[in-house]
């Protein structure tokens, strides 16, 4: 099985990119920083690495002609590429509106359109799978409007690529994430922390007690939903935006 992960040099990507490679697949690791998708590929068997800017349409395609021509036939595209910023709504700039909307919402798709149009001219079917969040699904986030209007959209489009596509035999599915110690969750914990002047520290502390299992999530946690998805016990599964969080949020 190929399986073409994008945003894959670090966090959720990474962890999903690490997940399939041990599982035997090969993986074609993409990522604006084409430096740190190189080395995570030199870390996992059976990997290539390729730079690509998700916001860029002619950039995914190259891409996806490239991993095909190293790899062989796409089975598996995992949109994982992501970015946040923190404000107050009343205070949120256009460039970070149009960034977020740009990378996770427009990204999102024409890498769905790429992905659907290599598995119909393959002719054998296929599986996406769109990193969302619980923000995806949980209006009441604060300082995240932006993002999460970016993320609601991903839920959105998985369940209208899901109807359009289930005819060529490709499914779509997206996990949603929710208090993942990753770098971006990271930054995200300092941003909060100046903009509510609390420590980081307390929102920490407030994540941890928002959510019922009583522990932050990690990578690893949504690289297993991203296998189980992508394999034959999910064969019926389509159209779904599988919740990661704890019980964080429950729908």
């Amino acid at each position: 099985m190929t399986v073409l992960v994008t945003g894959a040099a670090t966090g959720i990507g990474a962890a999903i990119a690490t997940a399939f490679a041990r599982a035997g697949h090969s993986v074609a690791v993409t990522d604006l920083d084409g430096d740190g998708a190189e080395r995570l590929a030199q870390m996992i068997e059976g990997a290539a690495s390729f730079a690509m800017d998700v916001r860029s349409r002619s950039s995914i395609e190259s891409t996806c002609r490239a991993a095909v021509a190293a790899l062989g036939p796409l089975e598996v595209w995992v949109s994982s590429a992501g970015v946040s910023s923190m404000a107050r709504f009343v205070d949120l700039t256009d460039e970070e509106i149009d960034l977020n909307l740009d990378v996770n919402t427009r990204g999102t798709l024409i890498c769905g359109q790429v992905a659907a149009r290599q598995f119909i001219e393959q002719g054998r079917g296929g599986c996406i799978i769109n990193v969302a969040s619980m923000a995806g699904k949980r209006g009441g986030v604060p300082l995240l409007a932006h993002y999460v209007a970016s993320k609601f959209a991903v839920v959105g489009l998985t369940q209208a690529m899901a109807c359009e596509l289930a005819p060529y035999d490709i499914r779509v599915n997206s996990v949603c994430p929710g208090y993942v110690r990753t770098g971006m969750q990271d930054r995200e914990i300092v941003w909060e922390a100046e903009l509510k002047g609390i420590s980081t520290d307390d929102v920490v502390d407030f994540y941890v007690a928002d959510t019922p299992l009583r522990r932050l999530q990690t990578p690893e946690d949504v690289a297993s939903m991203a296998l189980f998805l992508a394999s034959d016990s999910a064969a019926s599964i389509t159209g779904e935006s599988v919740a990661i969080n704890g019980g964080s949020f429950m729908d």
